[in-house]
């Protein structure tokens, strides 16, 4: 027995890849649900109706989708051009930081259509610093940019930390480390009354399908994709290999900042260590299940959300962990990985 490479993966096979990993990791998460007790299709059946069986939940799983699908595309983005940037969480919260600077100390008496792109720009351009200083080092040293921008991460919540408990300190928050809010006419406009989803959602959406545009029909696009595939390839046929990763880096980062940005004026309005749940590394695990693709980011952005607000739901319920969302996004993760390699790959006698 032995692996043989594809020369062709068919489409339907393709298609059917992350359906395939996600039903494997339903499965074996279900043995887990019936080694604790559950009934398991009652679970799954509580866990939609947690994230979609009232206007409150569905809203409240959208909100959740929008940083997600950010997060993931910032992932995507980076490799397919091979850029291991595992540091979506630290850059989504320089963003956040830098958003609320901005609005508080420079820009908070602005015209809301004049304030809100400002921020949002700045909120990017946060996430992008953080990203370029890692590429600089892999580039110029050959340092490996797993390593720097994962510990960049804990540098960024420590410094963000820092500012919220000196000079950016909320001095209404009654000694609670926040940082002072943004203006109110900073805030994204909500979607739909009473409820918390905001205009970020259409954002990320919108960005999904720029980003699917640029990777399939422009010169960058293939050039990035070039350098993920074989980058000594793609120096010898004339792609600038290093401008194209600065370039990468940018819109990775970028769109890192752009999800702590969003976060703070569309939900929060401040900015607090516990800002993110964890929204930059669940964006490598949704950037993973939708293999790679800008649309399938969106997708798999709300299976995610749906995972982590449903499982409360069903949690009260049952009486079943929450965390089982954790087990179930990450055994997709798992399951989606092996399914990739034998999309790629066939067994031969």
């Amino acid at each position: 027995m032995r692996f043989e490479r594809r020369e062709h993966r068919p489409l339907a096979l393709v298609v059917a890849t992350p359906l395939i990993a996600i039903a494997a990791a339903m499965a074996i998460a279900g043995v887990l649900i019936a080694i604790a007790g559950g009934p398991v299709l009652e679970a799954y059946w509580l866990i939609l109706k947690g994230a979609y069986g009232s206007r409150l939940s569905a809203t409240e799983t959208l909100t959740r989708a929008a940083p997600l699908i950010l997060t993931g595309l910032a992932a995507a983005v980076a490799f397919r051009a091979q850029l291991w940037n595992i540091g979506g969480e630290g850059q989504l919260y320089l963003g956040a930081i830098a958003v609320a600077w901005m609005s508080s100390h420079v820009l908070g008496d602005l015209h809301p259509a004049i304030q809100i792109p400002l921020l949002l720009v700045f909120g990017a351009i946060a996430g992008m610093v953080l990203l370029l200083a890692p590429l600089w080092l892999r580039l110029r040293f050959s340092v490996d940019e797993v390593v720097t921008t994962l510990l960049l991460n804990f540098v960024a919540v420590l410094f963000v930390s820092m500012l919220i408990d000196t000079v950016l300190k909320d001095p209404m928050a009654f000694g609670w480390p926040q940082s002072q809010s943004v203006a109110d006419q900073a805030m994204l406009p909500k979607l739909l009354s009473r409820s918390r989803l905001h205009l970020g959602l259409v954002i990320a959406i919108a960005l999904a399908v720029v980003l699917h545009f640029i990777q399939s029909r422009t010169v960058f696009g293939m050039q990035s994709r070039a350098a993920g595939l074989n980058p000594q390839g793609a120096v010898f046929a004339g792609v600038p290999l290093g401008r194209t990763l600065v370039m990468v880096a940018c819109l990775s980062g970028g769109l890192a900042g752009l999800a702590g940005a969003i976060e703070v004026m569309g939900v929060k309005g401040y900015v607090t260590t516990d800002l993110s749940p964890g929204y930059g590394y669940s964006g490598i695990v949704v950037a993973m299940l939708a293999n790679l693709n800008p649309l399938g980011v969106v997708l798999a952005g709300l299976f995610t959300a749906t995972m982590f607000v449903g499982a409360d739901g069903m949690s009260r319920s049952l009486g079943i962990p929450s965390y089982i969302a954790d087990v179930i996004v990450a055994l997709s993760l798992l399951t989606m990985l092996i399914a990739v390699f034998f999309t790629q790959y066939r067994i031969r006698r």
